[in-house]
C-alpha cells in the first residue's frame, strides 16, 4: 500500500490503459478520480468491468473512487474537473494525464496528408489536455509542497511510427514530451516530479477491436518487437506504478519508454 493516504487524477480513465492506471493506484492504496469525456466508454469496444463504472471498481477496492465527466479540451471544463476532483478527495497528490489518442482516421495521417481539422483535433486531445489539467493542478500541489505529474505520451511521440503514419498524432505527443521535461525543469524547486510514459502499441479492447481496419496493432507488428509481442495494459501498469511512488523519488524530466524494445534509441 504505498500510495495509502494518497490521492490520485487519471484522464481517459473509463477504458483501456486509463482503467488500467486507475485501479493500479488504488491496488496501492490511493483514492482516485477519474476525468472523462465518456464515463460509459468501456462498453464501446465490450471491455468488461467488475462492476458499473470503474469509479465503482475502485470503490470495491477498498478505496474512494470519483467519476467526473468533463471534455478537457476546453479549458473552462478542464480547470472545472480538476477543482471537483479536489473538493471530492480533499488534495492531489498525483496527475495521471492519460487523456486523448489517435483518434482520427489512419488512412489520412500521413505528415503531407492530415487536414486541417485532424490536426487540430489531435493537437487538441492530447497536447492541450495535458496543458489544460497541469497548469490547473500546479498550485494545489505548490500549496500541498509536493506530488506527481505523469503524462502519457506514446511510442511514437519519440521515434517515426510505421510508414509515416500518424503523423500529426505522433507530433502532438511530442509535444507532450518536451512539455513535461520544461515542467520538470519549472516545478522541481517546488518538490513536484513530472515524468512521461511513452506506451508502444498496446493490446487495449479498442486496438484489439480496431487493428486490421486501422494496420495496428496487428500480428506482423508485434513480430517485429524485440520481446515478440504487443503490450498488455498491466506492462504500463507497473511503470506508472514506479514513476508516481517513492521508486522514482529522484526522478523527474524523464521518458520511459514501454515499448518491449520498439524503441532501441535515447528518449
Amino acid at each position: 500500500m504505498k500510495l495509502k493516504g494518497k490521492t490520485a487524477i487519471v484522464t481517459g480513465g473509463a477504458r483501456g490503459l486509463g482503467r488500467a492506471y486507475a485501479l493500479r493506484l488504488a491496488s496501492l492504496g490511493a483514492d482516485v478520480a477519474i476525468i472523462d469525456l465518456h464515463l460509459d466508454g468501456a462498453a464501446e469496444f465490450g471491455e468488461q468491468l467488475g462492476a458499473p463504472s470503474v469509479a465503482a471498481e475502485i470503490d470495491q477496492m477498498g478505496c474512494r473512487g470519483v467519476g467526473i465527466q468533463a471534455d478537457l479540451t476546453q479549458r473552462m471544463q478542464a480547470f472545472g474537473a480538476i477543482e471537483s476532483a479536489l473538493q471530492a478527495l480533499g488534495r492531489i497528490d498525483i496527475l495521471v494525464n492519460n487523456a486523448g489518442g489517435a483518434i482520427t482516421p489512419a488512412d489520412r495521417s500521413y505528415a503531407s496528408l492530415t487536414p486541417e481539422e485532424d490536426t487540430r483535433t489531435l493537437m487538441d486531445v492530447n497536447f492541450m489536455s495535458t496543458v489544460h489539467c497541469c497548469q490547473a493542478v500546479a498550485p494545489i500541489m505548490k500549496r500541498q509542497g509536493g506530488g506527481v505529474i505523469v503524462n502519457i505520451s506514446s511510442q511514437s511521440g519519440i521515434t517515426t511510427y510505421n510508414q509515416g503514419l500518424l503523423a500529426v498524432y505522433a507530433a502532438s505527443k511530442a509535444a507532450v514530451t518536451h512539455y513535461t521535461r520544461y515542467l520538470a525543469a519549472e516545478l522541481g524547486p517546488d518538490n513536484i516530479r513530472a515524468n512521461c510514459l511513452a506506451p508502444g502499441i498496446m493490446l487495449t479492447a479498442r486496438v484489439a477491436a480496431q487493428a486490421k481496419a486501422r494496420g495496428i496493432g496487428t500480428d506482423a507488428e508485434a513480430a517485429k518487437v524485440p520481446l515478440r509481442r504487443l503490450g498488455q495494459v498491466e506492462d504500463c501498469a507497473g511503470v506508472l506504478e514506479f514513476l508516481a511512488t517513492d521508486l522514482s523519488q529522484y526522478v523527474t524530466g524523464q521518458v520511459v519508454s514501454v515499448c518491449g524494445g520498439a524503441v532501441l534509441t535515447p528518449n
